[in-house]
């Protein structure tokens, strides 16, 4: 998803992040449990172990939820922070909250657990992607686990402990505006950038206008 962006904005050492279960990826590690916390103290952990000094991180839906996580509990180990179509509480993007939520959250977790269940999650997972082949298509259990996480996950306690400079770059027409404000209103130097004409998979919809506030985030 990634790598058209990255190639467009050279200049800078990369690294791409696969989640197991994801892609075509081997659950490994994902098999069973949760999902998205975990992924943040892996990716707090990589940051440590390979000596990165501060680096930018970048998310895009699940993954911003992530970069928010690592930058909130290991405040000191994060330079800068760019959270691309995701708000603190993911089941605000469905106008939900996270204690409404988690009926359904429970409902599609539940689906993972038949044949059928998984049928109907994949043909879920191939309308909001590409038109990926058979082998590079996601895990419908390891996908369902980590929407219900997403569900009822909240960081918005969380916002005021990001010490990073934080950027949002969101989708929608300027009613989404009022939504994202109040949503990251506990990060107040936290700053907003809309892109209109485009639906969640910015990178796609908007490469040119995306990859102009990545390559400004980058410099700043």
């Amino acid at each position: 998803m990634w790598r058209s962006t990255v190639a467009a904005v050279p200049g800078y050492r990369y690294r791409l992040v696969q989640v197991a279960g994801f892609a075509g990826s081997p659950a490994r590690g994902n098999a069973k449990g949760a999902i998205v916390a975990p992924l943040a103290e892996e990716i707090a952990r990589y940051i440590s172990a390979k000596g990165l000094k501060r680096p930018a991180i970048v998310g895009h839906s699940m993954g911003g939820t992530v970069a928010m996580m690592v930058a909130a509990r290991h405040p000191q180990a994060v330079g800068k922070v760019m959270v691309v179509d995701m708000l603190p509480q993911p089941a605000g993007l469905l106008g939900s909250d996270a204690r409404g939520a988690r009926g359904l959250a429970d409902a599609l977790e539940g689906l993972a657990a038949t044949e059928n269940g998984r049928g109907l999650i994949a043909s879920a997972i191939r309308l909001f992607g590409n038109d990926a082949a058979v082998n590079t298509q996601s895990d419908p259990d390891v996908v369902a686990r980590a929407t219900h996480e997403l569900a009822i996950t909240d960081l918005t306690s969380e916002l005021p402990r990001i010490a990073a400079p934080l950027t949002v770059v969101y989708a929608g027409p300027p009613s989404a505006t009022p939504t994202y404000t109040t949503a990251y209103a506990r990060n107040p130097g936290a700053t907003l950038r809309r892109i209109e004409n485009s639906g969640h998979m910015i990178m796609y919809d908007q490469p040119a206008r995306f990859r102009s506030e990545f390559k400004a985030f980058l410099t700043r």
